[in-house]
C-alpha cells in the first residue's frame, strides 16, 4: 500500500472507528465485514444474492462446514449498521432470479447487508464462551473503484503519462484515437476553458466505455467513476483527462493544465480518499470475482490487461494477520479470495483447469507488484449454476456438453433463441498447463487462446421439494468459498 493514501489524520480517524467496532463486539454479537467487489461482468451481485439465499433457506452446502455439520442453526438479514450506506436490495434481486430467471442489474455504487449467522460451536471450550452468533456484514462496490486507489500516489503529471501510454499500447491504439486528437489540439499552458474541458472528458470517457465493451473486455480503466458516476456525473470532480506530452515545469495559473491538475487532485480527496477511509479500511475478509474466460475469449490483450489491472487490486488490500493487540486499533484484511465466475459455462472436467489457469494469473500479478501469490486462495465458482451436463457424440467422439436456456436474443450457430428453449453445446477445452499458456501469451503478439463458447443463459428454474417449498440456488463451489471466508469465524 503506498504510503501516501492515508495521512496521519486518516490513519487516527480508522483507529479509532476500529476501536470503537472492537469495544461494540465486547457486549454485542461479533461482526465480521466482507467486502465483495470484482471488475465488470464478474457477477458481484449474483454472488452474494445467492450467498444470502443459500444460508437462508438451508441450501446444499457440503464444503460449509458449520452448515453441513448442523451447528448453522439460523441465518436472518437485519438493518445494516452504516445508515449512510445504501442498502443492498437482496429482496428485488432474489426476485428477479427465481420469479423472472433474468439476471440482476450489475453493481454501480456502494451497498451493503447485514445477515445474522446464528451456530453452535464445533468445541466445547467455544460452546462455552462463544455467544454463538455472528454479524456478517457484506459491503458490496464496484472493482472499478478500487482501481482507482493507485491514483492517490500519483500527481496529475504521472497519471496522464501513464494513461497515455496505455492509450497509445496496440490494445488500445484504435480505441483511443478520437481522444488523443482531441487532447493534442489543446495547448496545456492557455487559458483554461470549461467547454473545452467538458469535450475533452466525454471523449476520454467514450474511449473507456470502447475499452470495456464486452469485444475488448479491457480491466484496466481508472478513474472508475466516469463510467460510474452515480450523483458526481456533470461535477468539476469528473471534468478531467489526461493530457499527452505535458510541457515541462510548473504549470501557469489560470492554465488548462492548472485547472485539469485541480480537478484530478479533487478527485482523488472528495471521491477516492473517503471510499478507502470509510470503507476499505473498515473491511476484514475480501473475495475478487473476476471473468478470466471473458477475458479469454477477447484474446491476449485482455488477458495481460486483466494481469495488469488484478495486480493493481491485489495491491490495494492491508495483508497479514494482525496479533490481538494491533488488530483492538487496525483492521487488517487476512483472508482474500479470488474467484473465477462462470464455471458453469464449462463441463466439470474444466473447472480445474480454470483453477489453475486463475491461480497462475495470480500469481504473475503477485509478482508485478512485488508480492507472494501465497497469501491468496483461488477458485473457480458459479454462485448461481444456469446450466446442467451431459455428453454427446459428434464423428464419433463424445463430447462433454452444457445443457441451458439461453437468453432471448443469443444467438448460436445462426439459430437466434427465444428465452425459452433449450439447447446442449459444447463450451471448449481450455489448457492444460498454465505455465505454457502463459509462455506463448508473453511470446507472440499473435497467440493462440483456445475459444470457449460463452453464452448468456437464463437462470434456472427452481424446484421444489415434495412438500411444495422451494429450493435454494443451485451453485458451483459457492461452499468451498464459505468455507474459506466465514468458516474459522463459526468454530
Amino acid at each position: 500500500m503506498p504510503p501516501s493514501i492515508t495521512s496521519l489524520s486518516d490513519e487516527a480517524r480508522i483507529a479509532l472507528g476500529t476501536l470503537g467496532e472492537r469495544a461494540g463486539g465486547i457486549f454485542n454479537a461479533p461482526s465480521l465485514r466482507l467486502g465483495v467487489t470484482g471488475l465488470s461482468r464478474a457477477g458481484k451481485t449474483i454472488f452474494i444474492t445467492s450467498l444470502v439465499h443459500n444460508l437462508i433457506h438451508g441450501g446444499r452446502l457440503p464444503m460449509f462446514e458449520a452448515a453441513w455439520e448442523g451447528r448453522l442453526s439460523k441465518a436472518y438479514l437485519q438493518p445494516q449498521p452504516d445508515d449512510a450506506v445504501p442498502r443492498f436490495q437482496y429482496e428485488d434481486h432474489i426476485a428477479r432470479l427465481v420469479t423472472d430467471r433474468l439476471w440482476p442489474a450489475s453493481t454501480r455504487a456502494i451497498s451493503e447487508l447485514r445477515l445474522v449467522l446464528e451456530f453452535e460451536s464445533a468445541s466445547g471450550w467455544g460452546r462455552l464462551f462463544s455467544g454463538g452468533k455472528l454479524n456478517l456484514d457484506i459491503v458490496d462496490y464496484p472493482g472499478e473503484w478500487l482501481l482507482d486507489l493507485p491514483l492517490l500516489s500519483q500527481d496529475y503529471r504521472s497519471f496522464s503519462e501513464r494513461a497515455v501510454a496505455l492509450a497509445r499500447s496496440p490494445a488500445r491504439s484504435d480505441l483511443s484515437g478520437a481522444w488523443l486528437a482531441q487532447a493534442g489540439e489543446i495547448a496545456a499552458h492557455a487559458d483554461a476553458s470549461e467547454e473545452k474541458a467538458r469535450a475533452l472528458a466525454g471523449a476520454f470517457t467514450s474511449y473507456l466505455a470502447a475499452c470495456k465493451a464486452d469485444s475488448r473486455a479491457l480491466s484496466t480503466l481508472p478513474p472508475g467513476r466516469f463510467l460510474m458516476p452515480g450523483d458526481l456525473e456533470g461535477s468539476p470532480a469528473l471534468t478531467f483527462a489526461p493530457l499527452p506530452d505535458l510541457p515541462d515545469g510548473r504549470a501557469p495559473s489560470g492554465s488548462f493544465q492548472a485547472m485539469m491538475e485541480r480537478r484530478f487532485e479533487s478527485y482523488k480527496t472528495a471521491v477516492v480518499k473517503p471510499f478507502f477511509r470509510d470503507h476499505i479500511a473498515r473491511l476484514d475478509r475480501q473475495i475478487v470475482l473476476i471473468d478470466a474466460m471473458q477475458a479469454m475469449n477477447a484474446g491476449r490483450d485482455a488477458v495481460i490487461d486483466l494481469e495488469r489491472a488484478l495486480g493493481e487490486v491485489l495491491e490495494c488490500f492491508r495483508p497479514g494477520r494482525a496479533n490481538p493487540i494491533t488488530r483492538l486499533f487496525a483492521h487488517r484484511i487476512d483472508k482474500v479470495l479470488v474467484a473465477a465466475t462462470k464455471a458453469d459455462h464449462l463441463h466439470h472436467e474444466s473447472h480445474d483447469r480454470l483453477e489453475a489457469l486463475v491461480r497462475r494469473l495470480v500469481e504473475r500479478a503477485a509478482q508485478r507488484i512485488g508480492a507472494s501469490g501465497a497469501g491468496f486462495e483461488v477458485m473457480a465458482m458459479a454462485a448461481v449454476r444456469a446450466t446442467r451436463e451431459a455428453r454427446g457424440e459428434s464423428d464419433g467422439e463424445t463430447l462433454p456438453l452444457i445443457v441451458g436456456t439461453p437468453l432471448a436474443g443469443e444467438t448460436i450457430t445462426g439459430q437466434t433463441f427465444d428465452g425459452a428453449t433449450k439447447t446442449a453445446i459444447f463450451p471448449g477445452d481450455l489448457p492444460t498447463d498454465p505455465d505454457s499458456f502463459f509462455q506463448q501469451l508473453e511470446s507472440s503478439s499473435q497467440a493462440s487462446i483456445p475459444p470457449i463458447n460463452i453464452v448468456r443463459f437464463r437462470p434456472p428454474r427452481i424446484e421444489t421439494d415434495d412438500q411444495g417449498v422451494k429450493l435454494s440456488l443451485p451453485h458451483i463451489r459457492l461452499d468451498r468459498a464459505l468455507q474459506y471466508l466465514l468458516g474459522d469465524r463459526l468454530e
